[in-house]
């Protein structure tokens, strides 16, 4: 299975207040993001990571990431400094690029940390995942004027959990 997240902040106490997470600490909040994500992804998996995986240091990034399931591939976000000194841990993402596209059966997935209005391969059907808005309503009005189909994969409007390839094309079909 394929899987897309965004946003996990882990270690970050200060999104618990501004995204109005669930939680009472960042411990607390990296137990249930590690839990979830490991419920649904298998070591097997693979998983597209869009951004701000931590703000925390290389070694600490490097922990969080050896706990969790899956083949990962990362797409940069604005608040992953960790990866300026990331080189002794490097193994732990199949890559890490700053945009990418992917193609699932003839259909295209463009990757991108930041929400974007047109895309790659926008009028031929290209399917645009993203994350950094993470529930903020003041970005909803700004979001209302995509046309195709473009989801958030961040965790704060996932149920603070991964999602699969398939519910992303259940709901790219229900659009």
């Amino acid at each position: 299975m394929i899987y897309f997240t965004a946003d996990q902040h882990f270690g970050h106490a200060n999104v618990i207040r501004h995204c109005t997470r669930p939680f009472s600490s960042a411990s607390e909040m990296d137990e249930a993001l590690i839990d979830n994500w490991n419920s649904a992804v298998t070591p097997k998996d693979e998983i597209y990571i869009l951004g701000d995986l931590t703000m925390r240091p290389a070694s600490e990034a490097h922990r969080y990431l050896s706990r969790l399931n899956g083949r990962k591939y990362f797409i940069k976000g604005n608040h992953d400094r960790f990866l300026k000194r990331f080189a002794p841990y490097e193994n732990d993402f199949e890559w890490v690029k700053d945009y990418h596209m992917l193609y699932v059966d003839k259909q295209c997935f463009v990757l991108f940390h930041y929400p974007i209005l047109e895309w790659a391969n926008y009028y031929r059907g290209a399917i645009h995942l993203y994350g950094h808005v993470h529930n903020a309503q003041s970005s909803a009005k700004l979001l209302e004027g995509m046309k195709g189909p473009a989801f958030n994969v961040g965790v704060d409007v996932n149920d603070y959990r991964p999602v699969s390839i398939d519910d992303i094309m259940k709901k790219a079909n229900q659009k």
